[in-house]
């Protein structure tokens, strides 16, 4: 092998060795697992329904059911419907605000086929002693929907795209709590 070749041969293995080495101590961990940012003293939870400070009927029931379910699924915590001191700590959210924009259009109708839904809320989980243990007082959730109708009947439909889109908002807000994001 000439010189040449052997020095760009050993700079593309350092190159490679490098990028290797920063990729493998890169802190990313496998999601769904138990968070080691909350306490492992925290077993319980208890999920009160969200409040509602928005016009759209009864979407702070089906996100919190979401939310439960999600926690069931991924977590081995023990969930308490009402917030009577008897849990760790409290999940509580408030639904301030809903938006939906249409994002694509039918060529033939004009109606809209896609739509950018938009749902913000606050969201703290606090420990028995009174400790922030996780809070979003902006939290924002967006997604981007198939709509069979128009936009605006989206949040009225307690059909597939209510249930899909509370699914959604409980899976991003369970992460986030859970990896303290």
């Amino acid at each position: 092998m000439s010189g040449g070749r052997l020095t760009r041969c050993k700079t593309a293995g350092s190159i490679l060795l490098a990028t290797v080495l920063a990729f493998t101590g890169c802190g990313y961990h496998t999601v769904g697992s138990q968070s080691a940012q909350l306490p492992a003293s925290l077993h319980s939870i208890a999920i009160p329904t969200f409040a509602n400070r928005t016009r759209v009927y009864h979407i702070e029931q089906v996100l919190t059911e979401a939310v439960v379910r999600e926690f069931l699924a991924r977590t081995q915590y023990r969930l308490v419907y009402q917030d009577n001191g008897t849990a760790d700590a409290a999940l509580r959210g408030i639904v301030t605000a809903t938006a939906i924009f249409p994002v694509t259009f039918d060529v033939t109708t004009g109606r809209a086929t896609t739509a950018l839904v938009t749902v913000n809320a606050r969201v703290s989980l606090v420990d028995r002693s009174g400790k922030t243990l996780y809070e979003n007082l902006n939290y924002v959730f967006r997604e981007q929907y198939e709509i069979s109708n128009e936009p605006a009947a989206f949040f009225q439909e307690s059909t597939p795209a209510m249930e899909r889109l509370a699914r959604d908002f409980a899976r991003t807000l369970v992460s986030n709590v859970l990896e303290a994001y």
